[in-house]
């Protein structure tokens, strides 16, 4: 069976994300998607795109990621805008919305946050029909489009990795490499099983957490002039959630 390394949420985190790519390949782990996010928050939001890019076999975009390669005038925002370039913002903006394979026979779907939205934010206390609607043929783009609903569906936006099944479909949160909000620790998770495969075969999800240098990051956040400094730390050190006024 082969595996694949589900990774998300970067935001400009290049510490954790090393930290996760080492792990990855220490598992001899080669192919990896990226469920987006890889720009925001943090401070090397360049660097974080270049090795995704580099890395990962296919990537998607996330919410911040459609958010920042957009025509913005707010300081906070054309920071980060800034240290992309206009050509990283091009290659940006122009990521699909989702990925659709076919992993042991079941139909698998990867998105950022909902099948018809990057903005759709499904967390893990979330009502079983809010649930339920991640498994909708989705409405994004992406180079597969299968119109019947999904067996496997995985996301990532809300930074806290879980796995639940019912009815004969599961959905699991790969959580955050670089900006945990469940554990002070980055993660990420592992698909094992016939990768293209519409035939029965056996299959696995299974979540791995990578501690990093919290402190080294922060010390190249401070040196950045980076915007939202203080809830980037305290996201960082603590895992709980910072304010970030990136509206208006």
């Amino acid at each position: 069976m082969e595996k694949i390394a589900i990774i998300s949420d970067i935001h400009g985190n290049v510490t954790a994300l090393e930290a996760v790519l080492q792990d990855i390949e220490r598992h001899g782990i080669t192919r990896i998607f990226c469920l987006g996010d890889l720009v925001g928050k943090g401070p090397r939001d360049a660097e974080a795109f270049d090795r995704c890019m580099q890395k990962c076999e296919a990537v998607i975009k996330g919410n911040w990621d459609d958010y920042i390669s957009r025509q913005h005038s707010k300081r906070s925002v054309t920071w980060y805008k800034e240290q992309m370039g206009a050509e990283r913002l091009a290659a940006l903006d122009a990521l699909p919305g989702q990925l659709t394979f076919y992993l042991s026979g079941l139909l698998v779907r990867l998105v950022h946050a909902h099948p018809d939205s990057l903005f759709h934010r499904i967390y893990s206390r979330a009502l079983r029909k809010e649930k339920e609607s991640m498994f909708l043929p989705p409405k994004l783009p992406g180079k597969v489009q299968i119109n019947r609903p999904s067996d496997l569906v995985g996301y990532g936006d809300i930074h806290h990795a879980y796995i639940e099944s019912s009815d004969g479909k599961t959905l699991f949160n790969c959580g955050s490499v670089g900006n945990s909000l469940d554990l002070i620790t980055a993660s990420y998770a592992v698909l094992e099983g016939e990768y293209g495969a519409q035939t029965p075969a056996p299959y696995g999800v299974s979540f791995y957490r990578v501690p990093y240098d919290i402190e080294k990051e922060v010390k190249v956040a401070k040196e950045s002039g980076m915007p939202f400094l203080k809830p980037y730390v305290q996201e960082l050190r603590t895992a709980k959630y910072g304010r970030f006024e990136i509206t208006g």
